[in-house]
């Protein structure tokens, strides 16, 4: 579940955002305070389309509203495009958010959100933000294969539990899918962040992706 911070993103970040603010996709490349600001909907449903095929999760505002604000914001900007579901442990977790790009996911580790408390659980299906620490949430996932419950209250960088922000609604038998391959010699994050899907590609070409992510309902 780790997902570290690390000196100098922030900077980083904002220099990226300065360069890229004419780009195609502001949302993505040049966010501003006003826009991470948005509230999501109470819920929303999202199709995420993958080299598998395709599963559908609900996402609660109630659970985390600071995750989900940032899901929404996410998703419907299609930053997980490409992404890979880069560690697949049978009987655990499938863990995801590595856009695939170092220079968007240095911009955006730089603009990780509060922490939150677990107000529900982590049982099959259930998808939460991995962390490392303290205000480490930014946007990398990981999905219960199986009812985790000790991840309510597991501890990591002093901050306790890991908390849900929405459910797989359909397509469980797809997740079970994504290749598993590669657990005795995992991707390494550092490589991940510094050289993106160049690396993954390279070392790791079985790997499962995203293709895209579509907002199909809101609920307000």
């Amino acid at each position: 579940m780790r997902r570290a911070l690390r000196t100098g993103t922030l900077a980083l970040a904002v220099a990226v955002m300065g360069v890229a603010a004419c780009g195609p996709n502001a949302a993505l490349w040049a966010p501003t305070p006003e826009m991470l600001a948005v509230p999501a909907p109470d819920s929303f449903l999202v199709e995420v389309e993958t080299s598998e095929g395709t599963f559908d999760m609900t996402m609660h505002r109630a659970w985390s509203p600071l995750g989900v604000d940032r899901m929404h914001h996410l998703m419907r900007n299609d930053f997980y495009a490409g992404a890979r579901f880069y560690r697949v442990a049978s009987g655990f977790v499938a863990q995801w958010g590595f856009s695939g790009d170092p220079a968007l996911d240095s911009l955006w580790e730089g603009l990780p959100i509060a922490d939150e408390p677990v107000v529900e659980s982590n049982l099959q299906g259930v998808v939460s933000f991995a962390r490392g620490g303290a205000e480490s949430r930014s946007y990398t996932l990981f999905l219960n294969l199986v009812d985790n419950q000790r991840l309510d209250e597991a501890a990591a960088g002093g901050v306790v539990g890991y908390p849900p922000i929405g459910r797989v609604v359909r397509g469980l038998d797809v997740i079970d899918g994504f290749y598993p391959g590669y657990t005795d010699d995992p991707p390494d994050q550092d490589s991940i962040t510094q050289q993106g899907n160049e690396y993954l590609r390279r070392r790791y070409p079985q790997l499962d992706s995203i293709v895209t992510t579509r907002i199909i309902y809101e609920w307000r």
